[in-house]
């Protein structure tokens, strides 16, 4: 007798969505992810499309009709809850477009709860298109399956965001001068007992000319900064914020589990 197939497939789309979800709720897609639905994965009626709204969680909708324009869909029951975000930022200094695009993907990938970009005296941009980074960052999170949405604020330049910097989150700056090793850094915001104590985190990135000396001397006078190397080799702008990233998650966030 064969197996029943999985419900829903895992090949079912994903989507995020503006509307709240609840159990009944209708709604119709429209735009650029009804033409997803209809034309790229050509969905029909009784189709199953995954629907997350960044609050409640994953939701099971079904297809209930299909035009050129757009899908009808009925939310039948919930998958999942919104998932725990370890509360990790990301600072990444604007890099070119296409280097920052991939900083905004792999970062939402990674898991990371909100990305700063920053504007420092070397960067060669200083303008982010919103909707753009917001689809990026929107895709990236449907691809890994993720419930929940990075948030992503509006460019700010370095003196202002070190002056607002809050009080109880450690900011771990990638400095190319040195400082304490990040993986013994990182671990010990996992482990209070093996050092000064679980804080709120955040990793700060250069661009791709690094800080200058103006600005180095800045950010390790701010109290809650933590000098860090990522090795003994110049990385890129995108690689050291993504490498960082996938550092802390292995060995402070939700790569780490709770030994």
């Amino acid at each position: 007798m064969p197996a029943t197939p999985a419900w829903p497939p895992k090949s079912a789309p994903r989507l995020f969505v503006e509307n709240g979800l609840a159990e009944g709720h209708v709604l119709s897609i429209d735009g650029q992810q009804g033409h997803y639905l209809a034309k790229v994965m050509r969905v029909s009626p009784g189709d199953a499309v995954i629907l997350c709204d960044d609050v409640t969680g994953e939701w099971l909708a079904v297809v209930e009709g299909a035009g050129k324009r757009a899908v009808s869909l009925t939310v039948s029951e919930k998958l999942r809850e919104r998932e725990a975000v370890p509360d990790f930022w990301l600072c990444p200094a604007l890099l070119k477009k296409d280097r920052f695009d991939m900083v905004l993907e792999k970062a939402t990938e990674l898991g990371v709860a909100a990305i700063h970009p920053v504007v420092t005296r070397r960067c060669v941009a200083d303008k982010l298109n919103p909707d753009r980074a917001r689809t990026i960052v929107t895709e990236a999170a449907e691809q890994c399956a993720r419930t929940a949405l990075p948030a992503l604020e509006a460019p700010r330049k370095l003196d202002a965001l070190l002056r607002d910097w809050p009080t109880d989150r450690l900011l771990f700056f990638a400095d190319e001068e040195g400082g304490r090793p990040a993986a013994e850094a990182f671990t010990f915001t996992k482990y209070p007992e093996r050092g000064e104590g679980a804080h709120k985190a955040a990793i700060l990135t250069g661009p791709e000319g690094g800080f200058d000396d103006a600005e180095r001397e800045a950010i390790r006078a701010l109290p809650q900064a933590r000098p860090i190397s990522l090795g003994p080799r110049i990385l890129r702008g995108e690689t050291a914020a993504l490498a960082a990233v996938a550092l802390w998650m292995g060995l402070a966030g939700d790569w780490a589990g709770d030994a």
